[in-house]
């Protein structure tokens, strides 16, 4: 129960102000001029303003209600390394007994482990969704029982008590950490970037050891092992040996007494890209799509394109004096026998024997393709004539042999079986049709098949376009000179672009057009595989994971040539897959997840929640803490114990108000001070 004295007017304050003036004044009036009833007829006046002031006692049937205590039990990663996780669950169980044993206290526990993905430890998050369950009224204290590594203070909420932190760290704890910093996304091949590496040791690291062994491995090969200072940061110069992705693991061993290695190693990948690619192409006789290549390679920013056009072969008699002619001398010595080796791919287009390449030349020209280099041979009538390029040295590695015959009639280029499969040409049509809504071509040199694949056919089925590799290099035949109607939009046009895009990438090694190949798109800890083939069929992925454990995955056919399958890994690191002859790796998420990047515990992230109301930081290791009541806006935390602030809050059931001055009172008290006013002052 409790009661008090509240007011009602009648009247706003300020009209009883004033009438409370007129009545002092009319009494302050009446004894200047000596009458005897003043103070009678003050008091008569005091009762009416006190009665127009509405007094009236109130009386609260009220309830108390218990004071709420939040305790934050931290379970995520970090708190399960030494013996974290049993100190965190003893100390939850005798703080919980001990603030149920006091009176009026409600505990509220709250259990939070490892936020989505990498988040950390999102403890503000779950304080915050505690808080809006509970009236903040009520709340008296907070205690969290956790290393104190939280990863979301910027969402921290007002508090309305003292928070205090008991930490689950020991004196002795320590720990090593390799950190990777500087790494790029791409790097250039041949051309070195530079990593920057550090190792540091965290907490009570023994003393004295001032290097520790470093491993290196690139795409899961045996590592190379290094010295490397500790606490120094080294700058690691690092040269890419392939194109596409490449997989660099850097780790450091295990040393004994550290709390975990799980921050000890770390996953960059890095995609191999070339600077420039280099291409040099040789026009023979002009035709009308001329410049079909060359605003092809000249379109690409990454390659580097050194173009001649033949328009004077020596046996060109014009009597035109050479004084006055612009043209330059073809340097075919240094092209084909000095610098051929500079470029990574040829194409010789409508070119033909002319006595300006001896057959030495084109012969130097079949080494450099054996030997890892790539010719693309975009054919014109003069393929099929007794000038042919393919009666050259270079007819040896040319996959189709000419049959002398020029078709000149309209057609519609075609992708065949194969060509659904080929990464040059699958994808140019929709689902598994052969043609899509293309223009004709005019004119194709008929060629016999003697090597390698056809994946475009063109009139009556004879082969258009033909892919071989040679040796360590690559070749390709294009059986026409007309792609340029499709440049040009002739009845609708075509995919010329793309098409010769990807014919001349697959032809300068690019990884993303390998025939065969075997890779993974990682998302979290789900990867994607996919496996391009030419074949009709491909076995199970071999899959390691990091703990050595092994594992086959079927692969599913989703367009013609692409195969895949989505795999959960169970576990954060390097995943190895093979099939057949085919191998990746792959990491799954972060090498060292953020529980992991610092472990020793400590109180000063949460020191900007803690600090503002004064609660405290102490360590498990020292014992449970004393508890004790304090004032708000007190100190909640002192040696060997931390202070709950009591609410005292309480529910109201009823409420009774009684008038101090009912109307019949009123008038009987005014009356009689008027009264007997009025019989002094007559009397006198």
């Amino acid at each position: 129960m409790n009661g008090q004295i509240i007011l009602d007017p009648l009247l706003p304050w300020w009209a009883l102000a004033l009438l409370a003036a007129a009545i002092l004044l009319g009494g302050g009036v009446a004894l200047w001029r000596g009458l005897s009833g003043w103070a009678l007829r003050t008091l008569a006046g005091a009762i009416l303003i006190a009665a127009l002031a509405g007094p009236s006692y109130q009386r609260e049937d009220r309830n108390p209600l218990s004071d709420i205590v939040l305790l934050l039990e931290d379970r995520s990663a970090s708190q399960r390394l030494a013996d974290r996780s049993a100190r965190t669950d003893r100390a939850a169980e005798a703080l919980g007994a001990a603030l149920e044993q006091r009176p009026n206290t409600e505990v509220r526990r709250v259990d939070l482990g490892d936020g989505q993905g990498d988040a950390g430890t999102l403890m503000m998050q779950a304080l915050g969704d505690a808080l809006a369950e509970v009236p903040r009224g009520r709340v008296s204290g907070i205690i969290a029982l956790s290393d104190g590594r939280v990863h979301d203070m910027k969402h921290a909420p007002n508090l309305p008590a003292p928070m205090h932190l008991l930490h689950t760290g020991q004196p002795q704890d320590w720990d090593r950490r390799l950190i990777v910093e500087g790494a790029p996304a791409f790097a250039i091949l041949d051309e070195p970037v530079t990593l920057t590496l550090r190792i540091e040791d965290m907490g009570a690291a023994p003393e004295g050891v001032e290097t520790a062994s470093l491993d290196i491995s690139l795409d899961g090969e045996e590592p190379q092992r290094f010295d490397v200072p500790i606490g120094r940061e080294v700058e690691l110069p690092l040269t890419l040996p392939h194109g596409g992705r490449n997989v660099i693991r850097f780790s450091v061993p295990e040393a004994e007494g550290e709390l975990t290695a799980r921050n000890n190693s770390a996953l960059v990948q890095i995609n191999g890209v070339r600077d420039r690619l280099r291409a040099l192409l040789v026009s023979g006789e002009p035709h009308p799509g001329g410049r079909t290549w060359r605003n092809l390679l000249k379109s690409d920013s990454s390659v580097d394109l050194v173009h001649f056009t033949i328009l004077r072969p020596p046996m060109k008699q014009d009597g035109v004096p050479v004084s006055e002619l612009s043209l330059i001398a073809f340097p075919t010595r240094e092209l084909f026998l000095e610098k051929v080796d500079d470029f990574d791919l040829i194409i010789f287009d409508r070119y033909k024997r002319r006595g300006i390449l001896p057959s030495l030349y084109l012969d130097n020209v079949r080494d450099y393709v054996e030997k890892g280099g790539a010719v693309l041979v975009a054919a014109g009538p003069d393929f099929a004539s007794a000038d042919s390029i393919h009666r050259s040295p270079l007819g040896q590695i040319i996959p189709g042999d000419p049959t002398a015959r020029v078709i000149e009639r309209g057609y519609t280029p075609e992708i065949t079986d194969l060509g659904l499969r080929h990464p040059v040409t699958s994808g140019l049509v929709e689902g598994e049709a052969k043609t899509g809504d293309w223009g004709r071509w005019m004119r194709q040199i008929d060629i016999t098949p003697k090597e390698g694949h056809v994946v475009m056919n063109g009139a009556d089925d004879r082969p258009l376009l033909m892919l071989d590799r040679v040796g360590e290099g690559r070749i390709a035949l294009l059986a026409s000179d007309q792609a340029w109607l499709w440049d040009r939009g002739f009845e609708g046009g075509g995919p010329q672009l793309e098409l010769l895009r990807r014919l001349a990438h697959w032809m300068m090694k690019e990884p993303e057009l390998e025939e065969e190949a075997l890779w993974a798109e990682a998302t979290g800890q789900t990867m994607r595989i996919i496996r391009r083939s030419l074949g009709d069929d491909v076995g199970k992925v071999m899959i390691t994971r990091p703990d050595g454990e092994q594992v086959e995955v079927p692969l599913t056919e989703v367009q013609p040539g692409r195969f895949e399958a989505e795999y959960e890994g169970p576990q954060i690191g390097l995943y190895r897959l093979k099939e057949g002859d085919q191998d990746a790796v792959v990491g799954l998420g972060p090498a060292a997840p953020r529980e992991f990047e610092a472990t020793i515990a400590t109180g000063d992230v949460l020191q900007p929640v803690i600090g503002p109301l004064r609660g405290g930081v102490m360590p498990l290791s020292d014992g449970l803490p004393r508890i004790r009541d304090v004032r708000q806006g007190r100190p909640a935390a002192g040696r060997g114990w931390i202070g709950l602030t009591p609410r005292n809050a309480y529910e109201t059931i009823s409420i009774t108000r009684v008038a101090l001055l009912p109307g019949w009172l009123v008038l009987l008290l005014a009356s009689a001070f008027i009264l007997a006013g009025w019989l002094r002052e007559g009397r006198r």
